[in-house]
């Protein structure tokens, strides 16, 4: 089946769209993916504003979701039909979309709802393609967090490496996924990844910029010990037990404003970089407290090589640091191809939960389905759920999971 998965993440900066023809092997249940590539576009500078002005903790007004739940719906429309075009040949058979979270509404170390934006039927109608959407509400209506749902791919490319290997996404809220060795498996969201990072920026350039280019800034200051002392130790979340789930509903400008109160002048790149600290500390507090000894990393942390060099420097001589291209997936395209997997496995009817990860009461089949232009007609049930993930193909630089 080619599949198109749609991702945007809690950055709000962009919607990506990965391609892949995925087959599962009656044999041994393996489930093989071939990328077939990423496209990617920026929102709308105007959807962008919108969207950023409705985010906690600012209030709005259920017509500004409704307008944001139509424009979110279309620009992920027009991308995937730019996908099936330009990735596909005009032969995709499902669009997944995970939509834009605008709200995780998590209190006491409980999710109590999820809310995604991007109405499916505007994709759905543009592409012609059934689309799966709203996956991660039934994992929370099951009494888990609805993240990290990436889990579940983690542990089918990580099952099997030796040693205790790793999967963390740097997106605005970074998350891990943990496979210890005769344990069972962990999963979280760390903490901020890029949100603080990105909020100060937003703030010291008033708004031009939205986020650390290249990790220029960070990597011209020098971490302010106090301020991240501060940062670390004034923070319950960190100390949560997993499974625990985040957002920018906590980690926005307003709590970057209050936790600085009393710091006085500090030099716009020393903020920075003190931040940036911050995401490799914490995520690295994180692995070292599961005994890591690999961790792959995805997501737009990858690009901000400050960050980068931060995180290895961390976890020297504990955890081998490597990014998700060595398992077969671009570290840009890991969730959008992720989307894609748990796509085809709700049109299977197959769970696209791991419920040691999320905290859920069992396994659920994921999302809710918008038929497209053709009669909809579901695949037969494959009979057992996949335990590993192979991925081939020219975007897999040979490797094979």
């Amino acid at each position: 089946m080619r599949v198109i998965g749609l991702m945007s993440g809690t950055s709000y900066d962009a919607v990506d769209a990965a391609a892949a023809d995925l087959e599962l092997s009656a044999e041994d249940g393996t489930l093989h993916l071939v990328p077939l590539g990423m496209v990617s576009e920026p929102y709308a500078a105007d959807v962008r504003e919108a969207l950023a002005a409705a985010l906690p903790p600012a209030a709005t007004s259920l017509a500004d979701v409704c307008r944001l739940d139509t424009r979110i719906g279309q620009a992920f429309a027009a991308l995937a039909a730019r996908a099936d075009r330009e990735l596909c040949a005009g032969r995709a058979e499902l669009v997944a979309s995970h939509g834009q979270t605008v709200y995780h509404w998590a209190e006491d170390g409980q999710v109590h709802g999820t809310l995604q934006l991007g109405e499916p039927a505007w994709i759905a109608e543009r592409s012609g393609c059934p689309v799966v959407s709203g996956f991660r509400t039934r994992d929370v209506a099951a009494g888990g967090q609805g993240a990290p749902l990436v889990s579940l791919i983690d542990l089918m490319l990580l099952r099997g490496r030796p040693g205790v290997p790793a999967a963390l996404n740097i997106g605005g809220i970074a998350n891990v996924t943990v496979l210890p060795a005769g344990a069972d498996p962990v999963a979280f969201d760390i903490g901020p990844g890029n949100a603080l990072i990105d909020a100060a920026v937003r703030e010291l350039t008033a708004g031009r910029l939205a986020y650390d280019e290249d990790g220029v800034r960070a990597a011209a200051g020098r971490v302010h010990e106090g301020l991240l002392d501060r940062l670390l130790s004034g923070e319950p979340y960190y100390r949560m037990p997993a499974p625990r789930t985040t957002g920018k509903e906590l980690f926005h400008v307003g709590y970057l404003r209050a936790r600085l109160a009393g710091f006085g002048e500090l030099r716009p790149q020393d903020l920075v970089a003190t931040l940036t600290r911050l995401t490799a500390r914490t995520a690295a507090d994180a692995l070292r407290s599961l005994a890591a000894t690999e961790v792959f990393v995805s997501g737009g942390g990858v690009r901000n090589p400050t960050l980068m060099a931060m995180l290895r420097d961390e976890l020297a001589g504990s955890t081998a640091v490597r990014v998700s291209q060595e398992l077969g997936l671009p570290a840009e395209a890991k969730e959008a191809y992720a989307f894609a997997v748990l796509g085809y496995l709700t049109l299977h009817g197959l769970p696209g939960n791991a419920p040691g990860c999320t905290g859920a009461a069992g396994p659920r089949v994921l999302g809710s389905l918008t038929p497209g232009s053709r009669p909809l007609r579901l695949p037969a049930h494959p009979g057992r759920a996949p335990q590993a993930l192979a991925v081939r193909g020219p975007a897999a630089a040979g490797a094979t999971v």
